[in-house]
């Protein structure tokens, strides 16, 4: 009989730096797309201007939203921040099939807030007042002892 062999799991540092990784790209990038979103401004599209799209709720809804899409995407202001952030999610599926789900979540989700609010001071100059700073460090005390019951 032959007992099943077990993988080696990876160094801690791996899941430290794919945690990170994620909550740098979903994070810091927000302020980014936010302010690229914000300061966008669509050329005029004249198939939005015909009477025949004028006339049909459906087509004007329809062709209005595709432009938009369209328009923000060849932003490279809003197009990289939101391709970044598009790789941290697929960096954050294959974390969670190797680190433990109940702690992954609330890690990355944690920097991820961290660094929007940092993200925040450094593209918008916010100021991060007392309170956030209380609050951002709260949230890692929690991380800290999710991570401490786990061990």
């Amino acid at each position: 009989m032959s007992s099943p062999i077990a993988s080696p799991q990876p160094p801690a540092i791996n899941y430290v730096a794919g945690f990170l990784l994620v909550g740098l790209a979903w994070g810091l990038t927000t302020p980014f797309i936010r302010r690229a979103a914000k300061t966008h401004s669509p050329p005029e599209h004249p198939l939005l201007a015909r009477d025949d799209v004028k006339a049909s709720w459906l087509k004007s809804r329809l062709y209005g939203a595709f432009f938009a899409v369209a328009d923000l995407l060849r932003n490279p202001r809003y197009a990289v921040p939101l391709l970044i952030n598009l790789t941290g999610s697929v960096w954050f599926f294959l974390l969670i099939g190797q680190a433990e789900l109940s702690l992954t979540v609330p890690i990355v989700n944690t920097l991820a807030f961290l660094f929007t609010v940092l993200g925040d001071w450094w593209v918008d100059k916010k100021v991060i007042d007392r309170n956030t700073w209380i609050g951002m460090i709260l949230s890692l005390t929690g991380i800290a002892l999710c991570v401490q019951s786990k061990s």
